[in-house]
């Protein structure tokens, strides 16, 4: 039995009639104009001081950061775990896959939106190439083929985004809000997203 969270969430993901496609504006962005930080393809991690909200704790990887802005998916935040079965049906496609899935709040912009960050050992009609080996995919062929067991091999399942305007996330990240880095795959999907942040920071140079 899927549990009362991944319920309200199949609820709210269902509300859109496929994955949310809004990723694909920011995998192919403008050029960088001089002087600009581009962080795309880096972990952002949550400095300890950051006030208590959605971001606190969390560590985002950066799907692109250019002169229109940046987008990002946080990877640590759980939002609950059931049978890929019953995320399908919530998208209309009748399934028996019983495989258990988890689901990620990826960040608070576009929640009825759906995102699969995934290694690069798939790609479908809406698989977008990453850096550092990931693949982004935003359509519901990449469901599909998990279901059929033909799916990348390593799997985040998000719904929404963490977004910003123009020159924002510079002065974020300037005032210190942030830390940056390397994005590690083994982080992005480790079964222990409790403990994602406190390893982040060791890789940004800042250990607890």
């Amino acid at each position: 039995m899927p549990s009362r969270l991944f319920s309200t969430v199949l609820l709210v993901l269902s509300a859109a009639l496929a994955l949310g496609s809004a990723a694909s504006a920011y995998v192919r962005p403008p050029e960088i104009p001089e002087g600009h930080a581009d962080t795309s393809g880096q972990f952002l991690v949550a400095h300890p001081k950051m006030p208590a909200n959605i971001f606190a704790h969390s560590v985002i990887y950066v799907v692109s950061h250019n002169a229109d802005g940046a987008m990002g998916l946080i990877v640590n935040r759980l939002a609950g775990a059931g049978p890929l079965g019953k995320l399908l049906e919530a998208f209309g496609l009748a399934s028996k896959a019983q495989r258990e899935i988890k689901l990620y709040l990826g960040g608070p912009v576009g929640i009825g939106q759906g995102f699969v960050l995934h290694s690069d050992d798939y790609a479908g009609a809406s698989t977008r190439a990453l850096k550092k080996g990931l693949s982004l995919s935003t359509g519901l062929d990449v469901l599909e083929a998990i279901a059929r067991g033909r799916g990348p091999r390593q799997v985040r399942m998000l719904f929404g985004y963490a977004g910003w305007s123009p020159g924002q996330l510079d002065g974020e990240i300037a005032r210190g809000d942030w830390l940056l880095a390397p994005a590690d795959t083994s982080l992005i999907f480790s079964e222990e997203p409790d403990k994602v942040w406190e390893e982040a920071l060791k890789h940004a140079g800042l250990p607890l």
